[in-house]
């Protein structure tokens, strides 16, 4: 079954450090493009989140955002970084008994120096774990969304293409009676001149002038593009360059039978088939 590009997911999470959600939304698009915003304590598994989003949507404008509120803890722990305190203090020291006027050491000062004071390292493995468990279910509930909107386009796709069929139907049963037709225009013309015509060359230009306006391959080749989307609907797997050519041959062949008609009927079927194919050009674009 063929699954849309669009497509909408969040998921939720309460966990000992705070709470989590993901949430997914994704628009058409020629090819995979994947925009993550993520917390700061979560960047550090950006490859691995792209890596299970690419897994499950193959085209499209994906946008993942987390949300991450932490619960309210304690003044984070720092720590001092001993070997750089020692030399600053060496030096410092150094420098003063050079100098007969100079002030005291100030502790604050050295505080300040980069690098002397430094945040103790958290262990966001927990919060990595969460975030990935969480992810996974908003992907499924995403690809759900996409399966869903896609079945709902399968399903516009078929019917159209059960018309098309018909019209391409209903112009073949027309085809012995519009052939009947030129034949007996043509008789028509050629009894107001006064000449007799050659038969054997009257029976040669008849059948150049039907050959110029006879459609059965068009309409042969309309049938089997039904059939042919019929079958790539039905495939479990990424359909929608496949159905985008698809939708340039129906085109074609639509605009070549209007072109050859040479019957009313024909000229309206061929508008109601182009017509029926726009629609499906339209909901194609927004196939994976």
């Amino acid at each position: 079954m063929i699954r849309s590009m669009t497509g909408f997911a969040r998921s939720e999470q309460s966990t000992s450090f705070g709470n989590l959600a993901w949430e997914l939304r994704s628009v058409n698009h020629r090819y995979l493009e994947i925009s993550l915003r993520l917390p700061e304590d979560f960047r550090a598994a950006e490859g691995e989140f792209r890596q299970a989003i690419a897994a499950i949507a193959r085209r499209g404008k994906v946008e993942a955002i987390l949300y991450f509120r932490p619960v309210t803890a304690a003044a984070p722990e720092f720590e001092l970084n001993e070997p750089l305190l020692e030399r600053l203090i060496e030096r410092a020291t150094q420098i003063r008994s050079r100098l007969a006027d100079a002030a005291d050491i100030n502790a604050v000062d050295l505080l300040r120096w980069p690098g002397v004071v430094r945040e103790g390292e958290r262990d966001t493995g927990p919060q990595l774990a969460a975030a990935h468990v969480l992810l996974r279910e908003a992907l499924a509930a995403f690809a759900d969304s996409r399966a869903s909107e896609g079945g709902r386009i399968a399903d516009l796709l078929a019917s159209r293409c059960d018309l098309v069929e018909s019209l391409a139907n209903e112009v073949s049963g027309r085809l012995p009676e519009v052939r009947q037709r030129i034949r007996d225009r043509l008789n028509e013309r050629l009894a107001q001149v006064a000449v007799e015509p050659n038969a054997d060359r009257l029976e040669q230009e008849i059948v150049i002038a039907l050959h110029k306006m006879d459609v059965d391959e068009e309409l042969d080749r309309l049938r089997s593009h039904v059939v042919e989307m019929r079958k790539v609907i039905a495939a479990d797997e990424p359909a929608g360059r496949r159905l985008d050519f698809l939708m340039q041959e129906f085109n074609r062949e639509a605009n070549t039978l209007s072109s050859k008609s040479q019957d009313v009927e024909t000229s309206r079927a061929a508008v109601e088939m182009k017509v029926l194919i726009e629609q499906m050009r339209e909901q194609v674009q927004n196939v994976e």
